[in-house]
This record gives C-alpha cells, sequence and structure tokens, in this order.
C-alpha cells in the first residue's frame, strides 16, 4: 500500500488531509515538524511527502532541501499558505514537485498526490511514450513511428527526464544536478543550449509533444493527447 508522509504542525489540517488520502486507499503517516518527518523516513518506507513551509524546529524549506538530498526520488507536494510567486520559485528551485496554497479543496490535493504517483512510477518503468515516440532508457533509444534515432547521451537524458515528469517545471538547477552531477562547473546557460538542440530535432513532431520555457524557472514538457 502507497504511505504518504503528512509534514504539517497544524493538526486539523493533518487530520483534514489524512481523512481524505485514507478515503482513497491511501495509507498515512504524520509528523508535526522537518525533524520529526526526516526521523519517520529513516525509519519507514515513504512514497510521497505532503510538507508544510510554516513548522517549528525545522520548517519546509530546510525539510524540502534534505529530502532531495537524502531520497532524490520521493516526491513531495508542498501546501501551505504562502502564495506568493517568489515563495513558489523558491519551492519549485528546492525541489518540490507541486504546490497548493491554503484554504485548499481536499480533493483537488488528492488528485494531485495521484498525478504525482503516476509520474513517478513511470520513472521506474524506464520506457516513456510521448505520443507516437517512445523513449527506450534501457538502450538510449529514441523511437519515432518505427524509425530509430540515435541522440547525444546528455540531450537523451535531458528528454528523457522531462518526459517522465509531464507537465511539472524542472529548474535548470534540478536538471544540472541530476544529468551532469554535483560537480559540474560549467554554466547552467548549458542546459538551454541542449533544450534548444531538441527543440530543432523534434520540430516536426508537435504533434506529440513541446518542451515549454517556464520563465525565471526552468523548463515543463507537455504531451499532446
Amino acid at each position: 500500500m502507497t504511505k504518504i508522509l503528512v509534514a504539517d504542525d497544524d493538526a486539523h489540517i493533518c487530520k483534514l488531509i489524512t481523512l481524505y488520502l485514507r478515503n482513497e486507499g491511501f495509507d498515512t503517516v504524520e509528523a508535526a515538524d522537518g525533524i520529526e518527518a526526516l526521523s519517520i523516513m529513516e525509519n519507514s518506507t515513504i512514497d510521497i511527502v505532503i510538507l508544510d513551509i510554516m513548522m517549528p524546529h525545522m520548517d519546509g524549506w530546510e525539510l524540502c532541501r534534505e529530502i532531495r538530498r537524502l531520497y532524490p526520488e520521493i516526491p513531495m507536494l508542498m501546501v501551505t499558505a504562502k502564495g506568493e510567486s517568489e515563495q513558489k520559485v523558491k519551492g519549485f528551485q528546492l525541489g518540490t514537485d507541486d504546490y497548493v496554497t491554503k484554504p485548499f479543496d481536499p480533493l483537488e490535493l488528492v488528485m494531485r498526490v495521484k498525478a504525482l504517483l503516476k509520474r513517478y512510477r513511470i520513472v521506474s518503468s524506464q520506457i516513456v511514450q510521448l505520443g507516437g515516440i517512445v523513449l527506450d532508457r534501457r538502450a538510449f533509444k529514441v523511437i519515432r513511428e518505427g524509425e530509430e534515432l540515435i541522440l547525444p547521451l546528455k540531450e537523451f537524458e535531458l528528454l528523457f527526464k522531462l518526459a517522465c515528469h509531464p507537465g511539472q517545471i524542472l529548474t535548470r538547477e534540478q536538471l544540472i544536478m541530476q544529468i551532469w552531477g554535483m560537480d559540474y562547473e560549467g554554466d547552467d546557460r548549458t542546459v538551454d543550449v541542449h533544450i534548444k538542440r531538441i527543440r530543432e530535432r523534434f520540430a516536426e513532431d508537435a504533434e506529440h509533444f513541446r518542451i515549454e520555457t517556464v520563465r525565471s524557472l526552468g523548463y515543463r514538457l507537455e504531451v499532446k493527447k
């Protein structure tokens, strides 16, 4: 059963989120602050984390940073009263996958949780489909309507990473860290260069997908239905 960690010092919010998640068949565990949340994650298998920003001892910013450092493949959803654009940007830069502002619709939150879990399950499959295009990470190949394409490794990894998280914003910093590595010393504009090359290679495939630039943040891949 999928286990969800809810980290929020507001007991009423925790109970509300837990109620709706359990009604959908999810197992939940609660934490009142970031330190307790990390302790739970050390001793339990957690599939997704829902976290607030304003918490005692260790706030949501620091918790988000630590989760992304220690558990890079666990999805996170921020639920907070802070709705300003700069707060959302900061959350995405630290590694959150989605963002909901209080007051929120519990049913919408449940749907966002399900969408995040679906995205992350795609990652583990090693094969992603973008309309009529298939990305096979096991062989680092692109199959387009029966035709096999070979992309330079970094271009493939970049496209595959974006395709694994359709509709989700990935910052340049996230892409550099996850594809080029922590020791990369170049300019993060290299991401822009690679994105430009990918767009040029797939210029005639707009019916399958498109890569959108999100100003001041990074990129998002949208799959055509």
